[in-house]
């Protein structure tokens, strides 16, 4: 149980820290490398809260993940499903495919598997 809640606290600070970074920063950096790289970090911890025992694959299950949904933004995701006029599912889904992204969401992935590498041998 006690894993869970420090799960929890980790997604809900996360997903509040991708909302300021989405709200309130408009740069060439942070919004766009450090935020996609988080968006992978918050979706492990979310994932973490439900799976509270480490799973060695599991960062690069969210990273397939990532890309996945970076590569249905290739093909307009927004468009297809007819949401191009909701702002939070634009936000959401994303609008425009970028290899970028896929990169930031590796550096996501790793960093998660080395974090949970490290806490393990502690």
């Amino acid at each position: 149980m006690k894993k869970r809640v420090i799960y929890i606290v980790l997604t809900i600070l996360l997903l509040m820290v991708e909302v300021m970074i989405a709200l309130f920063v408009h740069d060439r950096i942070v919004r766009p490398y450090i935020g996609d790289m988080l968006v992978v970090v918050v979706i492990y911890t979310f994932i973490r809260i439900w799976i509270p025992d480490a799973l060695r694959l599991l960062p690069l299950y969210v990273f397939l993940f990532a890309t996945g949904v970076e590569i249905l933004q290739y093909f307009n995701l927004v468009e297809l499903l007819g949401v191009s006029d909701n702002r939070f599912l634009r936000i959401l889904l994303g609008t425009s495919f970028d290899w970028k992204d896929i990169l930031c969401y590796a550096a996501g992935a790793v960093l998660v598997w080395a974090v949970e590498r490290k806490i393990r041998h502690l």
